[in-house]
């Protein structure tokens, strides 16, 4: 007679494995929310280069037609770029797009979205060819779309830790059809267009980094690789659905099935810190996300992310943060 029952166990187990990472990656991930996105399409013509240095936390490049370069300042070995292909550049360090990598760098853009040559002259008007849309001519054979969040609040810490300087995805690597659609909106001026482009900034880089992440080669972070671990994983995926409770080591590892000691050990081994210092930096990443809601309240979020009052929470914010959390809400609403 044929054994069903382990296989059965086996299938459950890979697909509690699989359900937890995507579990780790849809909590990260959920932290992208862009807000005043940026999305320009260039036209170029060889040589060109464009020298992107505007402080932002991750910018997303493509080739709409023609091909070029990226290379970023932590990483200058320069990344080919075809059409279809995308490449996420982790700021607030420079990097550079340009159609040979020996191209010195005609362009600069600065913060505020401005574009200037390499001398300062402000070079905005000159190259204005339409809406969000510039360069010299239209029939020049290179398009280049990029977009790019503003503001640092809108990625969580985990998300941007967990990225290189620089990644690329092959057009066949990744939904790339989805590019199509950016490329049609981006150079739309109708009512609500930017709130359409910031969901297709965010939508746009969870698909990439969906992709990425999958990749054997991909590196992923410990937080994600820890989620494989049967102990680990069951104590991860309990603090990031239950954030606000009131966990301790030894609840967590009564829950996982194993000692406190041996829990202990492994989750700092595997994430990297230990348990509650994880889950201390999950609940202030989590409250920096709640109190940028519309209606949020000091005291409502504490409460969802495990702190007895607004007091607290604001203590536990400034010692992780560094700033208050009204200060910190102050400085990302001006930028």
């Amino acid at each position: 007679m044929t054994a069903v029952v382990p296989q059965d166990t086996d299938n459950a187990r890979q697909t509690e494995h699989n359900d937890g990472l995507t579990e780790a990656l849809t909590d990260v991930l959920s932290g992208a929310r862009a807000r005043g996105g940026l999305f320009h399409r260039a036209v170029l013509a060889p040589p060109w280069a464009v020298r992107v240095q505007d402080g932002t936390p991750l910018s997303v490049a493509s080739m709409l037609r023609g091909e070029g370069w990226a290379w970023h300042s932590e990483d200058p070995q320069p990344v080919r770029m075809a059409p279809g292909d995308v490449v996420v550049l982790r700021g607030p360090a420079p990097y550079v797009l340009a159609d040979d990598p020996a191209t010195e760098p005609g362009l600069l853009i600065q913060p505020g979205d401005c574009c200037t040559t390499p001398d300062g002259v402000d070079m905005c008007e000159e190259l204005a060819l339409g809406v969000r849309t510039w360069g010299r001519s239209m029939d020049d054979p290179v398009a280049l779309l990029s977009g790019n969040y503003q503001l640092h609040g809108d990625l969580s810490a985990r998300l941007l830790d967990a990225l290189p300087p620089v990644l690329v995805l092959r057009k066949r690597e990744w939904d790339s059809e989805l590019m199509a659609l950016v490329a049609a909106e981006v150079v739309k001026d109708a009512p609500g267009q930017q709130m359409v482009l910031d969901r297709l900034l965010d939508l746009l880089l969870v698909s990439v980094l969906r992709a990425w992440f999958a990749r054997p080669e991909a590196h992923a972070p410990a937080w994600y690789r820890a989620q494989s671990d049967p102990v680990v994983g069951v104590a991860l995926r309990l603090l990031h659905e239950q954030p606000g409770h009131a966990w301790t080591v030894a609840t967590l590892a009564a829950k996982a099935g194993v000692s406190r000691a041996n829990l202990a050990r492994r989750f700092t081994e595997l994430v990297g810190e230990p348990p509650m210092t994880y889950l201390a930096h999950w609940r202030i990443d989590l409250a920096a996300r709640l109190l940028r809601e519309q209606g949020a309240t000091l005291g409502a979020v504490a409460r969802r992310v495990g702190y007895a009052d607004g007091f607290a929470l604001s203590a536990a914010f400034k010692r992780l943060r560094g700033v208050s959390p009204r200060a910190y809400l102050a400085g990302h609403t001006e930028g």
